[in-house]
């Protein structure tokens, strides 16, 4: 089954022992709200990861943001304090793509290495989350304090803002 993930995710897996449930994803839903209605996820249960880019800085700032999908990245505040910018953007799916090795539908923070990875802290007071597996044919499920276990997590107050 972890042949499902993009190789990258089930090597960090394996490194940062996150135990994790693997999902087969049919890519037509991949991306977050088609996947929460046909496979029976809220948004509350749903991690999205998104990159986040500088804009008029040279060199371009990234970094890697998981927030809730019932919330909204705060990416010109907190995020732009965080990176020590003015501006800054969601990431286009090729710079995704070009940074992560991931699809959009199914990036996530494991398997990403050498960015900052933002984590709001929002995203710890779930039981268990669902993210993507590197592609659009995988998700997993874990237990968002695992997060931790990465390298160059930090956990952020008010990285978003919404319902919760």
């Amino acid at each position: 089954m972890e042949s499902l993930l993009h190789p990258s995710v089930t090597a960090a897996l394996s490194e940062s022992k996150i135990e994790s449930k693997i999902l087969s994803c049919d890519p037509d839903y991949a991306d977050t709200a088609a996947f929460n209605d046909k496979y029976d996820f809220s948004p509350e249960q749903s991690a999205n990861t998104i990159l986040v880019a500088s804009k008029k800085v040279d060199p371009v700032k990234y970094a890697v943001c998981v927030v809730l999908a019932s919330t909204r990245l705060d990416v010109n505040k907190t995020v732009t304090k965080l990176l020590g910018v003015r501006k800054a953007s969601f990431a286009d799916a090729d710079t995704t793509k070009q940074m992560t090795g991931m699809e959009i539908g199914g990036v996530t923070a494991i398997g990403i290495s050498g960015l900052p990875i933002y984590v709001d802290r929002q995203v710890m007071a779930q039981p268990e989350v669902v993210m993507g597996g590197g592609n659009r044919t995988s998700k997993i499920i874990i237990d968002p304090q695992d997060l931790t276990k990465l390298p160059n997590v930090t956990l952020v107050d008010d990285l978003a803002k919404g319902d919760l």
